[in-house]
């Protein structure tokens, strides 16, 4: 049963202090995608972007974005020195309005050149400070987990600025809800979320023709399947705003109405002859099986993608139309590939795949010179705390 909240007995923090995290690279198109959904003066900064908005935004983000992280709602910032400070300005927040007493809470910190000695202290202290305002108005306290908690706090520590969040989305938001167990996620699982944010990086639309050569557990060709269909990452989960007093069921509903509505037409076009042309190909025959059943888990139509197990060496054009590649090929963080295979990996795409354009992502700044291929362009990206770069590369078109 959820737990019960309290009756809204203070308006909502302003929507005017928003922050969405993303992963290291991926802000712009963050950045566009938040404007695109209805974010207001939308602003990149190093890790996430920063904008205006609304409840009813904030329900739409979570819903509709692939790139964040999380949803975050400023609710005060102010200078600090000392743990004290922080204290007083958690203390000073109507908390008793925001949830209940009976539900239970986390708080975490997040750092850049804090001068303070010991971050798990700050963040006692602003648990500290919550309980005993918690206490104090409403004669009981909130209980702490760490592990499945009703509200999310988040602190944010600079040199001399802090900031306090109430996290909206609960769980991360490229926690989609379709990886069920450990056997869905393959040896090296690329984020969903990074995985939207190279297909955003790439300039893919669903007219497009799109293959995935090293598909692993499938999420590139998920996530465009996804788009392709008009299904929203976040149909399949719940969403920490749910558990706060300002939450608004109506207006909650009536926004996943028009998401439902939208898949509805997009599905409608598809059964009608519109094209989808997505493909996966793995060389490991239990990867490719991994594909197709997360795909049926994501709720992607069976036939919607085509599922291969290839050698990436000896692909072929699925389709007569060129199209895009993106890839997350294995690295050396994970598992190496020989200089012999880049090689014939290279001379595939360039001899097979005239027309095309090949997004890879890789760490091995060595990469193009392996493929024997040059790159048109390198963007530095981070997967996890890996310092990566996606590298474009342009196909010829060699029937002319």
């Amino acid at each position: 049963m959820a737990p019960s909240r309290p009756a809204a007995t203070a308006r909502p923090p302003a929507f005017d202090g928003c922050f969405c995290p993303c992963p290291r690279g991926l802000e712009p198109a963050l950045a566009a995608e938040l404007a695109a959904i209805g974010g207001h003066d939308v602003r990149p900064l190093p890790g996430g972007v920063r904008f205006r908005g609304s409840l009813e935004t904030a329900y739409r983000i979570n819903l509709h974005s692939r790139i964040a992280s999380r949803v975050l709602l400023q609710v005060a910032s102010g200078r600090y020195r000392t743990e004290e400070d922080l204290y007083r300005l958690a203390h000073g927040l109507p908390w008793e309005a925001w949830f209940h007493n009976r539900q239970t809470l986390r708080v975490d910190t997040t750092a850049i050149r804090s001068p303070l000695a010991s971050l798990a202290f700050a963040t006692l202290r602003i648990k500290d400070a919550i309980v005993d305002r918690m206490r104090a108005k409403t004669g009981a306290r909130p209980s702490v987990d760490t592990a499945n908690p009703d509200v999310r706090v988040q602190l944010f520590l600079q040199a001399g600025d802090a900031i306090l969040y109430l996290d909206l989305s609960g769980e991360p938001l490229f926690k989609r809800g379709w990886r069920a167990d450990a056997g869905s996620k393959g040896e090296a699982p690329l984020k969903e979320n990074l995985a939207a944010g190279l297909l955003a990086l790439s300039g893919w639309n669903p007219r497009e023709p799109l293959l995935d050569l090293f598909c692993g557990a499938g999420t590139i060709v998920i996530e465009a399947a996804q788009i392709a269909c008009a299904r929203p990452p976040g149909l399949a989960r719940r969403f920490g705003i749910e558990n706060l007093a300002f939450h608004q069921p109506a207006l909650w509903q009536r926004v996943c109405e028009q998401a439902q509505a939208a898949m509805d037409v997009a599905m409608q076009r598809i059964a009608a002859g519109d094209p989808v042309r997505i493909g996966a190909g793995d060389i490991d025959a239990e990867a490719a099986a991994m594909t197709r059943a997360n795909l049926a888990r994501a709720g992607i139509p069976a036939d919607l993608v085509r599922v291969a197990v290839q050698d990436a060496a000896e692909a072929m054009p699925p389709w007569p139309e060129p199209g895009l590649i993106v890839s997350n090929p294995p690295y050396n963080e994970r598992v190496a590939i020989d200089v012999a295979t880049w090689r014939g990996i290279g001379a595939t795409l360039r001899n097979r795949f005239g027309g095309w354009r090949a997004f890879l992502l890789s760490s091995d700044r060595r990469l193009p010179g392996q493929l024997g291929l040059r790159e048109r362009r390198k963007t530095p990206v981070f997967n996890g705390q890996i310092e990566c770069r996606l590298f474009e590369f342009e196909m010829r078109d060699r029937t002319g």
